[in-house]
């Protein structure tokens, strides 16, 4: 790469990155107030709570001092600290750049927004995050600019090849939290599901759709172009398919809810319309 194209890209990354790493920093900060922290009992070092002496619990966690101050026996509990890695994936293909109004995100920015908010909590929490398929381990303070620029660099598409998640090498009882429109078939997401469910990982999918791809809201002659190559779509009257749409999209949710729960996976749908605090809220308390 020459240096002119190196310092068009960094201006790029600079113009961009700001506006989403503050974005998902409100996101996190507005959740993070809301949501209890992820402290348990386990290994460590750092002092969490007293608690009474239970039966069966070995002499050597008796806090002496403590148990001085009053007619009790306690037991001196330090908080677990063993840091998990989450690894996270968004949908880089073309249909991703989507939306129906100029107001709205588009389905990759939206993506993008929750997939950083997230790993913001999670670092903040004391956890790695990392990109599937490409990107540095995060860890600590800083890693929520580099997770950012790892993200930046990922690969995009102009097809649906990268609809879902490839064949990355996960580590066992790993968490993987997955961004997209899930809008690929069926039988291609089940093969990805057990896939993941075999190694053995945890897994949570967040779709993300336009309001426009759930109602179809439109009426008259209308004429749809594809975004992945697809052959361009004339239907006479919206209108008179809108019902069969909507019911081919609930049918195409209800699969991957199905899919999701057998391998006890977590999934919600989110709209492009809906606050990212809402989204953000129900992902982050399904994965404490």
């Amino acid at each position: 790469m020459s240096a002119a194209a190196a310092t068009g890209r960094a201006e790029a990354l600079a113009a961009r990155l700001p506006p989403l790493l503050l974005a998902a920093e409100r996101v996190a900060a507005t959740v993070a107030q809301g949501v209890h922290g992820r402290r348990r009992v386990g290994q460590g070092d750092s002092f969490w709570q007293f608690r009474p002496f239970s039966e069966g619990d070995p002499r050597s966690r008796i806090d002496w001092r403590q148990s001085a101050k009053s007619h009790r026996v306690y037991v001196r509990e330090t908080e677990w600290e063993a840091a998990q890695t989450c690894f996270l994936w968004r949908d880089a293909s073309a249909s991703m750049r989507w939306h129906s109004a100029r107001n709205l995100s588009d389905k990759r920015a939206r993506a993008e927004l929750l997939l950083l908010a997230l790993a913001a909590l999670l670092l903040k929490a004391g956890e790695r995050v990392r990109l599937l398929d490409s990107g540095p381990l995060a860890g600590g303070a800083a890693g929520l600019a580099g997770l950012a620029e790892a993200l930046d660099r990922a690969p995009a598409s102009g097809s649906a090849n990268l609809a879902l998640p490839g064949d990355a090498p996960l580590p066992r009882f790993a968490r993987i939290v997955m961004f997209g429109d899930f809008l690929a078939p069926l039988d291609e997401i089940r093969t990805m599901i057990t896939r993941l469910a075999a190694i053995p990982v945890a897994g949570f999918l967040v779709q993300t759709l336009d309001p426009a791809e759930r109602a179809l809201p439109y009426d008259g002659r209308i004429r749809f172009l594809g975004l992945e190559g697809e052959p361009a779509a004339l239907i006479p009257r919206v209108e008179a398919v809108r019902e069969a749409y909507q019911h081919r999209l609930a049918a195409q949710i209800t699969g991957i809810a199905d899919l999701a729960r057998a391998a006890r996976f977590g999934f919600f749908s989110h709209t492009t319309d809906q606050p990212p605090e809402t989204a953000l809220l129900a992902l982050y308390t399904a994965l404490a």
